[in-house]
């Protein structure tokens, strides 16, 4: 609506339903229709178009106006730095209809003419649009996983269990995937006929050994084809170009006709070394360290002991205190470090002074009534632009840690991000560094930094790094950790849980790190209970106030 310039109070009273509607405890499908004008902020209009949605699963008034609406404008939406208004402008005032037409435009200094886009503006445009453009038809590691549970049983019932094998991107855990790719013991002339159905796959590229179709839903579908050395093709997909080069090269008298199926164990042993998993096979540097011992164990998603991160409905969260504690104890872990967001987050509903005395207060009286299980008292405070953190030193002495954090003013030059990262670090009460850089796979890139440079500040201030697990930060990237490890740094694997449902994401996080070779011994989040308390208190002894 307001992209087509309609009625603006009609576009907020849907905006004010819609936040209601979310926060409600209930789903609507449940509730019974003639209830549903009773809520708050719905009335008589809304509740209509909610009952239609129930009912139908559509909304006919969107679905006139996106058909009314080019494509191109619509997919405006998702660049970063143009609301609905100015999407407005860019359509009706400069007739463009298009993110191409729109960068061109950018590139022609075009925008900046019209009013609300300065130079600055059309610059960020710019970057947004190409960034968008750049990370198209790229998928997070969770959205491959969906589907692939679907996807293989159906290509193992077409070719036979022992014909079908996941390889590629996925198989070495990569955190962003172009393609879902296996290995199939079939020619292409068998593969195809097999898709001639009602809504076949589309076709994109046909070699004499790799088919690649492009599913319903956008994902693409790589196969490497043929019936003769499907052991090989299986090793070399499912490592990096470099590191399949080099291995070949240091090993050329391998025999891969005695490969069963996936397990590839026995060419590592063939070429004397230590096994190396798909997940370390980007480098060849890995080669070398395999050479000369056995690779470290990595850590499992098993070895989380406790959750690192974490907010409540006392901030932005959705659930209580209390049931975040239970969820975890039931799900077998032994401490919550309870971190809500500091007062300068007001969009979050940052806790004051006042409330963070009363959340302490009940934190209290909830570990009164464990047994062997503990809530710790934390904040993420936010690091101001100055590099302090948003409460004086007596307020953030009465938290067990505090995870220190970049919320606001993310365009930051190299130099302006490293002084503020830096104030944070040397700040005495700092425990952890949360999400380094700032970033959102597939969104936004994230402030830039030295990361060596950080790592050497944490390494001298006794702070951890957070990897944070959430699937779509994964901050620090895990080709940093590696120089963390090196100087002795903790790394804490957190899901930043908005919900208990959050507390999942640790397993995407304990998947990046096992690519940086993180063992449990250097992950914050897999101490148990006791020597985590000792952590804690040690670290509050270290403080130089």
């Amino acid at each position: 609506m307001d992209i087509h310039g309609e009625n603006s109070f009609k576009a907020k009273s849907y905006a004010a339903a819609a936040f209601n509607i979310e926060k409600l405890p209930m789903q609507l499908s449940a509730t019974p229709h003639e209830k549903i004008y009773s809520i708050k902020g719905i009335g008589e209009s809304t509740g209509k178009k909610i009952i239609e949605l129930l009912e139908t699963g559509s909304l006919q008034a969107l679905d006139d106006m996106i058909n009314k609406t080019p494509k191109g404008v619509i997919e405006m939406l998702n660049i970063k730095g143009i609301g609905p208004k100015k999407i407005s402008t860019i359509w009706k005032e400069m007739e463009i209809e298009s993110i191409g037409e729109l960068l061109y435009a950018c590139q022609e200094n075009r925008l900046k003419l019209y009013k609300g886009f300065g130079e600055k503006t059309q610059q960020n445009v710019a970057d947004s649009i190409e960034f968008y453009l750049n990370n198209s038809g790229y998928y997070l590691y969770p959205q491959v996983e969906a589907v692939v549970p679907q996807v293989t049983p159906y290509l193992e019932k077409l070719f036979g269990a022992g014909n079908v094998f996941i390889t590629g991107s996925f198989k070495r855990q990569l955190e962003v995937i172009e393609e879902l790719e296996y290995v199939v013991r079939c020619n292409n002339e068998s593969i195809k006929p097999k898709f001639h159905t009602a809504n076949p796959p589309e076709l994109l590229e046909e070699k004499p050994d790799t088919l690649l179709y492009k599913l319903m839903n956008g994902l693409k579908l790589r196969f490497y084809t043929g019936e003769k050395e499907l052991e090989k093709r299986l090793f070399t997909s499912s490592a990096s170009p470099e590191f399949t080069d080099a291995f070949l090269s240091g090993f050329p008298d391998l025999d891969f006709s005695k490969v069963s199926g996936a397990d590839d164990g026995v060419i590592f042993d063939q070429a004397g070394i230590s096994y190396i998993p798909p997940c370390l096979r980007e480098t060849p540097a890995i080669i070398g360290r395999a050479k000369k011992a056995t690779l470290p164990e990595l850590i499992q998603p098993s070895d989380i002991k406790g959750i690192i991160h974490s907010h409540s409905n006392w901030s932005d969260g959705s659930n209580t205190l209390e049931e975040m504690a239970k969820a975890a104890r039931s799900q077998g872990l032994e401490y919550l470090v309870i971190s809500d967001h500091s007062k300068s987050a007001f969009y979050a509903n940052g806790l004051t002074e006042e409330r963070i005395k009363a959340q302490h207060q009940l934190v209290d009286e909830l570990n009164a009534g464990f047994n062997g299980f503990k809530i710790f008292k934390s904040i993420e405070s936010d690091i101001l632009y100055d590099g302090n953190l948003d409460y004086a030193n007596p307020v953030l002495a009465t938290f067990d840690l505090v995870i220190a954090s970049v919320h606001s003013i993310l365009k930051m030059t190299e130099e302006k991000a490293m002084q503020r990262l830096i104030a944070a670090i040397e700040n005495p009460y700092t425990t952890i560094l949360g999400h380094m850089t700032g970033r959102l796979l597939l969104s936004r890139k994230g402030y830039p930094v030295d990361h060596k440079k950080i790592v050497d500040a944490c390494a001298a201030n006794n702070v951890v790094i957070e990897l944070n697990a959430h699937p779509r930060r994964l901050d620090i990237d895990w080709r940093h950790i590696g120089y963390a490890l090196e100087k002795g740094v903790l790394i804490s694997i957190d899901p930043d849980a908005h919900e208990i449902e959050g507390y999942n994401d640790t397993r995407y996080g304990v998947l990046a790190a096992q690519k940086a070779m993180v063992t449990k011994e250097q992950n914050l989040s897999s101490m148990n209970l006791v020597q985590f308390e000792q952590f804690v208190q040690e670290r509050k002894k270290a403080k130089r106030i």
